[in-house]
């Protein structure tokens, strides 16, 4: 199947290349700047040394624009590939719908045909290009992350893999769940597309026969259906962010204890603690990125 799908990008190789390049330079520009800060920090502010404050000051605002424009490039490029697939697949797809033999045109109805061509395509755009983009950005914002922290000071940084193993197995226990209520809405479109269907090619005969109500509420079943589904996937999905906000102000709390009694010792300067706690948000940022995709 990733063949068959991956043969639908053709001209669209080159821009579904640059944008995952775009992404990984707007990481590493982001994750530059923290440890600019520190430097401002430890041997500008608390140094007195405004030369030192102005210098870096500008390789910080070098590093935001290059940052801005790979975020802008990359943005620019992932959705002219997710949609280029998207047309492709979707020319692809009604080319074939065109060779359907009776048997086929039998075992596929009409309702089914739509929802293949418009809400499954658009998902599948949607989902290529947050493979493009988010899947690439995540994991590199990561991994540079977890390295720079690392480097800066291992002992706290060992706090960030203890919170990350507790969101990942937090969030393998949600994302299943939520999938298998997902995947059944795309089921219940059928019917909701039958439905509308039925009611605009024969509104003639329903009205002959005075079946308005019977519409009616067939269609309001297809919608509720496709309501509780939603609901009930929502309402795993929305656990994940609680789940964050609870280990982003742990981390938070344990390193700026442990590190206020490292600063005190000696062994932890006040930028490094700040740039510490900045590479703690995008490391968790990062992993809640990877559950939405």
């Amino acid at each position: 199947m990733l063949k068959v799908l991956g043969a639908q990008i053709k001209e669209f190789k080159k821009d579904s290349l640059m944008t995952p390049v775009f992404m990984i330079l707007e990481v590493i520009m982001e994750m530059i700047i923290p440890l600019l800060m520190a430097s401002i920090i430890d041997d500008g502010v608390n140094a007195g040394n405004m030369n030192h404050i102005y210098k870096v000051g500008a390789y910080m605002v070098v590093a935001a624009v290059i940052g801005l424009w790979a975020g802008m490039m990359g943005a620019k490029y992932g959705a002219k590939a997710s949609t280029g697939f998207a047309r492709n697949l979707r020319k692809a797809m009604f080319e074939n719908i065109q060779t359907f033999s009776f048997s086929n045109i039998d075992k596929y109805s009409t309702s089914s045909l739509i929802t293949r061509l418009t809400t499954d395509v658009t998902n599948l755009q949607n989902a290529y290009q947050m493979l493009l983009r988010m899947a690439m950005r995540a994991p590199a914002s990561m991994i540079i992350a977890m390295i720079m922290a690392f480097s800066i000071n291992a002992k706290l940084a060992s706090t960030y893999l203890i919170a990350v193993i507790f969101l990942a197995a937090c969030i393998a226990m949600i994302i299943p769940r939520a999938t298998k209520y997902f995947r059944q809405v795309f089921e219940k479109y059928d019917d909701l597309n039958a439905s509308v269907q039925e009611n605009v090619s024969a509104i003639r005969v329903v009205k002959a026969y005075v079946r308005e109500d019977y519409e009616k509420e067939k269609f309001s079943r297809a919608n509720r259906n496709i309501y509780n589904m939603f609901l009930r996937a929502e309402k795993l999905v929305v656990i994940n962010m609680p789940l964050m906000q609870f280990t982003v102000y742990a981390c938070i709390l344990i390193i700026s204890w442990l590190g206020a009694k490292m600063i005190v010792a000696g062994g932890l300067t006040t930028g490094e603690m700040m740039s510490l706690l900045t590479y703690c948000m995008n490391i968790l940022m990062s992993l809640m990125m990877l559950s939405m995709v």
